[in-house]
């Protein structure tokens, strides 16, 4: 059965000091599915007084109330919105097909089911999570004291999301930053404002949380939502996006010395060893730059190949993204739907332009995916494989954020491992080889947060994410993305 082209949620409202509304000028957007270019909805655009008011609640909920003391509290009013979110599982699986154009088939997996459980384990984390550690008795300078390590909530975070996995980003930040006794202003993707909108309304009309722990802006004007990342009653801001958007955030955060996480973007390479099951591995790779239309940061876009083997590694790759092709997202056999947007659709028809312009060839795909009947407005773009480059090209070097695979050359394992650490990159990766302990030996050297040896799988709750270079700074997930949230105090007590 097909998803519903219009969700049958209710209309997203901004949720600020515990209450659902609109705009304070009424003003909204228009949302619109990329599967066909049509109007789903409106979302409220946030203005900067709104931003303010939000800013303000989540300042008094952390100051004035029990919440950044409360672990019981928090226990419960997460354990609420768990149920909730599993309560409302199938209208939020199709919202996130009708406005992110996330294939359903994923939403039983990293587009919705996952990300819930793993919003779990970060609260049975917090209960189970040492929030002092006794470092015992000393006598620094020849005073006897005991020393006690505390760990404590931050204060006020700004969590800024992006649309192309907003209900993981979305809540792989409210879990630990709520968790930890931290106080949330959420602001998502103007693609993606409703899934935002529902969490909201899923906070207020289904938790005990305090008015203010949790507040949701989406504002459509990025001069409004910078606000967020200058008032200095807020303490952290947390931000995946592109590399780009990253730096004016680091930037805009420097004169109040704002703690900064930075999830950015990514080039990924995965390596296919002389030695490796070439059509499980270069069809593996072919396969997942398909996926959700090659919209993740994390993806492997580039290929590097046996210089020997390269026709052959060009062949399995193109007949296995052509095979996929592109699909209605809510048909359950679909791995490739639309692009997000016009806007990106047409960024990532000027990549395989730029491509041509370099030297390039495509082995398949290379346009603009032209659509019959109610698909025809949708935001469509060919799986791609481009020969006959470098690394030295544009293309083999930025992040096109589309269903887009470069195939390179190397000459043996220390070439290989060059070509993937010549990148501003370091977000994830992969080796193959039939030999694990060469897999391994490779991995070790390639520089980036993440690497999948021999088809394995890093993306676990309790594994840490995030990249190395321009592809951020700290950690998401994992116990280490849970202490991403928390100051640390040291009590030293005469005795």
């Amino acid at each position: 059965m097909s998803t519903p082209r219009t969700p049958t949620n209710p209309p997203p409202q901004l949720l600020i000091d515990g209450k659902l509304g609109a705009a304070s000028d009424r003003g909204s957007y228009a949302i619109r599915n990329p599967a066909t270019g049509r109007e789903i909805g409106q979302a409220p655009d946030a203005t900067a007084a709104d931003v303010e008011s939000a800013i303000a609640a989540a300042r008094r909920a952390f100051d004035e109330t029990d919440w950044s003391t409360d672990v019981d509290l928090r226990l419960r009013c997460l354990r609420q919105l768990h149920q909730a979110l599993l309560d409302n599982a199938d209208a939020m699986r199709a919202l996130t097909t009708a406005e992110a154009g996330a294939p359903s088939a994923f939403t039983t997996g990293p587009q919705y089911d996952m990300p819930v459980e793993y919003f779990r384990w970060m609260v049975d984390l917090a209960e189970t999570y040492e929030w002092e550690t006794d470092l015992g008795v000393a006598e620094p300078m020849g005073i006897r004291t005991r020393r006690t390590v505390r760990r404590e909530p931050t204060g006020v975070v700004a969590a800024i999301t992006p649309w192309n996995f907003p209900n993981q980003l979305n809540l792989a930040k409210l879990g630990p930053a709520l968790a930890t006794g931290n106080t949330v202003v959420l602001k998502p993707a103007p693609d993606t404002p409703w899934l935002g909108g529902e969490l909201g309304r899923l906070i207020a009309e289904h938790t005990d949380m305090p008015p203010g722990v949790v507040n949701v802006v989406t504002p459509s004007d990025n001069d409004v939502a910078t606000l967020l990342t200058t008032d200095p009653r807020v303490d952290l801001v947390s931000f995946t996006g592109s590399t780009a958007t990253g730096r004016a955030i680091m930037a805009a955060t420097a004169p109040t010395l704002k703690r900064t996480f930075l999830e950015l973007g990514g080039k990924s390479a995965a390596i296919v060893l002389d030695d490796a099951d070439f059509d499980t591995a270069v069809g593996t790779a072919a396969f997942s730059v398909c996926v959700h239309a090659g919209q993740g940061c994390a993806l492997t876009t580039r290929l590097l190949v046996p210089r020997d083997r390269y026709d052959e590694a060009v062949e399995i790759a193109a007949a296995t993204m052509s095979s996929i092709g592109t699909g209605d997202p809510a048909d359950p056999a679909t791995v490739c739907g639309p692009v997000i947007s016009a806007v990106q659709r047409d960024r990532v028809a000027e990549y395989l332009d730029l491509a041509r312009t370099e030297g390039g060839r495509f082995a398949t795909g290379g346009d603009v995916d032209h659509k019959d009947g109610e698909l025809a407005g949708g935001y469509w773009i060919q799986p791609t494989v481009i020969t006959g480059l470098d690394n030295s090209a544009r293309v083999a070097r930025e992040e096109i954020f589309g269903p887009v695979l470069v195939v390179i050359p190397h000459d043996g394992d220390d070439d290989a491992v060059r070509i993937a650490n010549d990148s501003p990159y370091g977000l994830s990766g992969a080796v193959n080889s039939g030999s694990p302990e060469r897999a391994k030996a490779v991995a070790a050297r390639v520089r980036t947060g993440t690497l999948s040896v021999n088809g394995g799988v890093w993306f676990c709750a309790d594994a840490p994410f995030g990249g190395y270079k321009q592809s951020g700074i700290g950690r998401e997930m994992g116990v280490a993305g849970f202490e991403e949230y928390l100051e640390t105090k040291v009590l030293a007590e005469g005795c």
